[in-house]
């Protein structure tokens, strides 16, 4: 069945950030209430995230080599098994924060690399289906904003209901499911069939002024097929050269890093810090999460059907404007629940259509064969102030007291967003929109090549699908920590 590699994709990915989305309720309200100190708390997303982002960095030579398929689901295993030891101590009683640090340290370490593996999947996999770039990834942000809607909602219902460490089981089963998924649904060798085909930027050279880069780009596709066969760091610089000869991509990771820290901090301790002094609690908490998320189903699923007909730039910033700073405000504000919950939906609605844009402009500019280690080195540098974000929220409340920190993140968020827009170099977001060509009789379905559409920004313009999330993956919750 032609359309099976991408549904599989599509549900090890909605599986394995469901575990995560119900286990980052439980990991902040528990870490805080259990503790009542939100350095504590930051700490533990701090353990988390860095390691996910340092491993994910230097994951591609390695994804590249072994083959996206095989390491997806030997993580996810890994995954659920370090997440299985970690409730297996809490019922024999000797959980304690020392060991609960280094277990949710190998749950980072695996997530990392295993989400980009499913990430670098996309492409290959929609291309088989014959579906075109903004609707490809348009349906990637459907999954992720289906996860962020049920994982919350389960997440706050279980941990009032049964406490955080249920929360755990359940996110242990969604990654071992994940692995099922991708063992039994993906051919195998799938997405190592572009290793030695031409990079689809080739087909972009010579429109709209971006022939250079375009042919850049297709002499770095060169590099990387003929050193299939070198060592690591040299795979490694590949990716880095190639990374360093794209401005807007440099800008996005510049944008979205900013962003990222802000949204860190907001979901690892901001948010639990409200819910606890506001008297919301978890409930509340999870209910907010949950409409963000379903509003946001509602922009990716608008983002699928007209993204490919409307100008990327505008839509962009004015979503991030809409998605970020609004939340912070209104908990600063203190707003009544009704308001604060209609807040999330429109930050959800807008924020819908941010990943399809990004995983657009990026699925256009690299050649497949360098997928893994310029998405691994692209996702990473974005996700670096993530591990920060939790630390600097924790001391900065201990320090200013919550509302303070609301404020000064919401304008910071407004700022770098809105400043950011004036910059000629999102211009291009609009100048090389393409879609995949049909293959062949007898060719391939991994050949990434592409043809190059008319006017920029034009109807129609459809691409090579696929996608990085820009979202942090959450925490891999957990209950019944001892102190010490």
């Amino acid at each position: 069945m032609r359309s099976r590699p991408l549904a599989g994709v599509l549900a090890a990915i909605t599986v394995a950030l469901t575990g995560t989305r119900v286990s980052a309720i439980a990991l902040p309200w528990f870490v805080y209430v259990s503790t009542g100190s939100a350095a504590h708390t930051g700490l533990v997303a701090f353990a988390e995230m860095a390691p996910y982002v340092l491993v994910k960095a230097l994951a591609g030579p390695i994804v590249d080599r072994v083959g996206p398929r095989r390491v997806s689901w030997a993580t996810d295993v890994v995954s659920a098994a370090a997440a299985g030891v970690v409730v297996a101590l809490h019922v024999i009683g000797v959980l304690s924060l020392g060991m609960l640090v280094p277990l949710v340290a190998l749950i980072g370490a695996a997530r990392g690399p295993g989400d980009l593996a499913k990430e670098i999947m996309i492409p290959e996999a929609a291309e088989r289906g014959r579906v075109p770039l903004e609707r490809a990834t348009g349906l990637m942000g459907v999954t992720e904003r289906l996860a962020q809607t049920v994982g919350p909602a389960a997440g706050g219902a279980i941990v009032v209901a049964f406490g955080p460490m249920t929360s755990l089981g359940l996110s242990a089963g969604c990654f071992a499911l994940g692995s099922v998924i991708v063992a039994w649904a993906l051919p195998r060798g799938m997405g190592q069939g572009a290793i030695g085909q031409p990079g689809m930027a080739q087909g972009a050279a010579g429109q709209g002024g971006q022939g250079g880069q375009a042919q850049g780009a297709a002499g770095q596709g060169g590099q990387a097929r003929r050193g299939e066969g070198e060592g690591y760091w040299r795979r490694f610089g590949q990716g880095l050269a190639f990374l360093r000869g794209q401005p807007l991509l440099l800008a996005v990771i510049v944008v979205v890093g900013v962003t990222n820290l802000l949204d860190a901090a907001f979901s690892q301790v901001l948010a639990a810090v409200w819910a606890k002094e506001s008297g919301h609690g978890p409930g509340v908490l999870g209910l907010n999460s949950s409409v963000m998320g379903a509003a946001a189903v509602g922009g990716s699923l608008v983002a699928a059907a007209v993204a490919h007909r409307m100008r990327r730039r505008p839509v962009f910033f004015v979503a991030f404007l809409l998605a970020g700073p609004l939340r912070f405000l209104a908990l600063a504000g203190d707003a009544p629940v009704w308001v604060i919950v209609a807040v999330f939906g429109v930050s959800g609605f807008a924020g819908g259509f941010l990943n399809p844009i990004l995983a657009a402009i990026t699925y256009e500019r690299v050649p497949r064969e360098l997928l893994g280690r310029v998405g691994a080195l692209q996702t990473s540098l974005a996700w670096a102030g993530i591990p920060l974000g939790g630390l600097l929220a924790g001391a900065a409340v201990s320090v200013a007291g919550l509302a303070p920190v609301l404020l000064v993140c919401g304008a910071t968020y407004a700022l770098v967003t809105g400043l950011a827009g004036l910059h000629p170099q999102w211009r291009e977001m609009d100048r090389r929109r393409t879609r995949p060509a049909a293959p062949a009789p007898g060719e391939s379905t991994g050949t990434a090549a592409a043809v190059a559409l008319a006017a920029p920004g034009g109807p129609g313009d459809d691409g090579p699908p696929g996608g990085p999330p820009a979202g942090p993956p959450g925490g891999a919750g957990r209950g019944g920590v001892s102190g010490g």
